[in-house]
């Protein structure tokens, strides 16, 4: 189900003259019915509104007062979002000839043509108060409250995101919580304003447009109007031309792929920026421990501490937050296990809330490999919003690999990251004549419609902060840290940084050094461990002019290798000593 809940406003939306019909209480109820919650975002006061309708219980929440009060009928509980205007207020309204006038719990209402005058009366009592009107209707409300807001408040209580959301009003005061709602409805006999706003202008007016968009949600949870909401659309990159790339952010899986070090952690850190950006929530699954350092989400687990799948699932309850789910601390042969168990919790609570709107899957090729034979049996035919991460599309399961619609190619040849996709799809490879690379560009393929376009992709904010914080001064895990061993294997010292290696490559011996420099250890993890390939290609370069005739003496090499790091990445002030770690198994020596 794609949108879980209706929020509607009241007069002139499904009322008319203060009246719901009973054709409109009839389409409430099919919505309620559906299993979708209801929503009343109304300006009218709660007691004024029970004079003319007497069917609360439809709706699971009622934000009354213009945004100022929520309501629950169920338990009939009421919730002031606001402080209530001073009595000097409202007598200085009633001395200079304001009338009639209304005091809600919070709200003070009157009707044209007094605004002048409320506005004069904020201004010499020097109150922080705002004025907003409902075609003839004058409200005065607390400068941060509004419908939004009471919205926004009752859908936290609801646990539900506002990308779950429609909403249908027809006068100014809609606009806020109109904008909010994932899709936004006018009724025919909206103020232009309003319809011009609006992703949708319905051909009926009052009750009857409200019902005319109930039986689109009921028939094909308005599908037919998926690609006509462009506001939320989220930037991908950028053309050579100057045309920005924008994709849906319902759009179906998309698989970001290329060599190691070749950018695929930048592009996904973009992305899930813009994600974060327009509210839209996202669950990352980190195998390697690559993100330990997220801007924009909480990370559980680590090293050390396994994650908790309960604790992730709570975090994740609240539609604000996105979660980091790292792995590292898991032995590898239970990573994919605890990932069906993880994935299958994920998408239940996809199923009753719409969250989270992302599944971010890092080093896919592992977690969801070819051989892994629960895949096709667990996975529903249409799993979608899914993003892949990957070295290897080919080690991808192909079950998996049916849900990408978008690929995103990294890397010096992302030609051959296509072609390995295709092999494993068995589907004919998109034709790239013709295209032009510009640099530091990516491959971009929307299997949907044959598309194939170059772009500079959206940078990210933080992606430059959390690779040098990582690489530069975290903790790498054991199978992706540097051990100096030397040539008789006489030593065991862990570098899980590059602090530790530049610190413990200036402790040991010249030989031991140099072993490591010359048999391409050091170039060799720069790909792996730190997974920077220009790093990489500076220290086999370094590594040639020490092996092939001492061009380099040992001293020189720890300086240029010292200096590649630092010109890359700034490093704290402050050095600690390596210890040695006897316990690890060494993987670089």
């Amino acid at each position: 189900m794609r949108y879980l809940a209706l929020a509607t406003d009241y007069d002139g939306t499904i009322a008319t003259s203060g009246i719901v019909d009973q054709p409109t209480l009839a389409a409430l109820e099919r919505l309620r019915g559906s299993g979708r919650k209801l929503i009343l975002v109304t300006g009218r006061e709660l007691d004024d509104l029970k004079k003319t309708f007497d069917h609360f219980e439809i709706f699971e929440w009622i934000v009354a007062e213009n945004g100022a009060l929520l309501y629950r009928p169920s338990n009939q509980e009421s919730t002031y979002l606001g402080e209530r205007p001073s009595q000097a207020f409202v007598d200085e309204l009633v001395r200079r000839g304001v009338g009639p006038i209304s005091v809600g719990g919070i709200i003070v209402a009157t009707w044209h043509p007094h605004e002048t005058t409320v506005l004069e009366v904020i201004r010499d009592l020097g109150l922080e108060l705002q004025v907003i009107f409902n075609k003839d209707a004058v409200m005065v409300l607390p400068a941060n409250i509004n419908k939004a807001t009471g919205l926004k408040a009752a859908l936290k209580r609801m646990e539900l995101s506002p990308h779950e959301v429609v909403g249908v009003g027809d006068a100014e005061n809609d606009h806020a919580f109109l904008s909010m709602c994932e899709c936004s409805a006018a009724v025919d006999n909206a103020l232009p304003a309003v319809k011009e706003r609006a992703d949708i202008v319905l051909a009926r007016d009052h009750g009857a447009g409200v019902t005319q968009l109930i039986d689109q949600m009921l028939a094909d949870d308005l599908a037919d109007l998926e690609g006509k909401v462009e506001r939320h659309k989220l930037l991908l990159g950028t053309r050579a031309d100057g045309v920005e790339l924008r994709i849906r952010p319902y759009d179906n899986g998309i698989l970001i792929a290329g060599p190691s070090g070749s950018g695929k952690s930048t592009v996904a850190t973009g992305l899930l920026e813009r994600l974060g950006e327009h509210k839209f929530q996202y669950c990352l699954i980190d195998p390697e421990g690559d993100y330990t350092a997220f801007d924009g989400a909480i990370v559980l687990g680590g090293a050390k501490q396994p994650p908790v799948i309960d604790e992730t699932l709570q975090v994740l309850k609240d539609p604000t937050r996105n979660c980091v789910f790292n792995m590292v601390g898991v032995a590898l042969a239970d990573r994919p296990a605890m990932f069906l168990t993880l994935l299958s919790r994920l998408l239940e609570l996809r199923a009753a809330t719409g969250r989270p709107h992302w599944i971010v899957v890092d080093e896919a090729h592992h977690l969801l490999p070819t051989n892994w034979l629960p895949v096709a049996l667990a996975l529903p035919q249409q799993l979608n919003r899914l993003i892949l991460i990957t070295v290897h599309p080919a080690a991808v399961s192909p079950t998996v690999l049916e849900t990408v619609k978008l690929v995103v190619a990294v890397g010096p040849e992302p030609a051959e990251t296509v072609k390995e996709l295709c092999v494993a799809l068995k589907a004919p490879e998109p034709s790239l004549a013709g295209l032009q690379r510009g640099e530091d560009e990516v491959l971009l393929w929307s299997r949907a419609t044959g598309e194939t376009a170059f772009v500079r992709p959206a940078r990210s904010k933080s992606e430059r902060r959390r690779h040098i914080r990582k690489y530069a001064e975290g903790e790498l895990p054991p199978e992706r840290s540097f051990y100096f061993r030397g040539p008789t294997k006489a030593l065991n010292l862990r570098a899980q940084n590059l602090i530790l290696f530049m610190q413990t490559a200036d402790g040991v011996d010249d030989a031991t050094w140099k072993f490591h420099l010359d048999r391409g250890d050091v170039a060799r993890w720069f790909a792996e461990g730190i997974k920077d390939g220009e790093l990489e290609a500076e220290a086999q370069g370094i590594a040639e002019q020490s092996s092939q005739g001492n061009r380099v003496t040992p001293k020189e090499s720890r300086a240029l290798i010292r200096a590649a790091i630092e010109k890359r990445y700034t490093l704290p002030m402050t050095p600690f000593m390596p210890m040695p770690d006897t316990d690890a198994k060494p993987v670089h020596a």
